[in-house]
């Protein structure tokens, strides 16, 4: 094994084990285009090792393996990594599935570690640390992330905040974080680290969304799971499906969003 940071009290490795059904349905894909264009800046070839780091049920893992690259997905939550599992034989790809996390990151050379969405619920300096022995030289880090535009169309994501928030979304350790004085955003962390070459690619997305989806949508986030819900669950969904109701009737609506990737490389 590589060199492994301590975990902290607070790391729950199965944190999102209740999201699992939720996550792939209802979450935003990565757009292939995405994927391939953050290929092309790291400098990939086929066959390259990569490993997604947090690779929840293969949002980024198959498209990876799609182009060719040799994939090793690694989650601690099993249940993700059986659902990343079933996706790629749908999808017709091969997936090498670890269990194990940032704090138990698994043997080899990568030439590019992708993280969705997953990095900031790591030790980020001493995740950077541990990968800058991982990752061969002239490799690099490919983090992926989705921003909801501030506009009339997504005015029901706003819903889903503030309903979240009289369920305590407010409380969830990583937004308490976020909003401390001290807190550094992943490029700053990036520029203290060897990684610290960065470059930023995005592509916007725009489709159409029921009510259902936009609740399943909110039960994969960490801020409105089931587990973080408990006996609440039901009256969350009924008091979202009442405010959607609000926004529109025919319960349809348009989910409009920034896909980004960011591609840190050494000097």
């Amino acid at each position: 094994m590589s060199d492994k940071a301590k975990p902290p009290e607070t790391f729950n490795p199965r944190r999102f084990r209740s999201n699992v059904p939720f996550y792939a349905r209802y979450r935003l894909p990565y757009p292939e285009t995405l994927v391939a264009r953050a290929a092309v800046t790291a400098g990939l070839r086929p066959g390259d090792p990569v490993m997604d780091l947090g690779c929840g049920p293969g949002l980024l893992a198959i498209p990876f393996a799609r182009l060719g690259m040799a994939v090793t997905a690694v989650d601690p939550e099993p249940e993700m990594l059986e659902a990343c599992g079933a996706a790629a034989r749908e999808a017709g790809v091969a997936i090498d599935l670890k269990l194990g996390s940032s704090y138990d990151l698994p043997e080899g050379s990568f030439r590019l570690v992708t993280m969705g969405r997953s990095f900031r619920w790591m030790d980020r300096e001493a995740t950077l640390i541990a990968l800058d022995k991982l990752v061969t030289p002239g490799g690099a880090l490919a983090f992926f992330d989705d921003e909801h535009l501030w506009t009339a169309e997504n005015a029901w994501r706003r819903k889903v905040t503030e309903v979240g928030e009289r369920y305590g979304r407010n409380n969830s350790p990583h937004l308490v974080e976020r909003r401390s004085e001290g807190f550094r955003s992943h490029h700053a962390i990036l520029m203290d680290s060897p990684f610290r070459r960065l470059t930023g690619i995005s592509e916007f997305v725009c489709r159409e969304i029921t009510t259902d989806e936009v609740i399943g949508l909110s039960l994969s986030l960490s801020t409105s799971s089931p587990e973080f819900l408990g006996e609440k669950r039901d009256a969350f969904e009924a008091d979202l499906r009442e405010e959607l109701t609000k926004l529109s009737s025919e319960g349809r609506f348009t989910e409009l969003a920034e896909m980004s990737a960011l591609i840190a490389s050494r000097d």
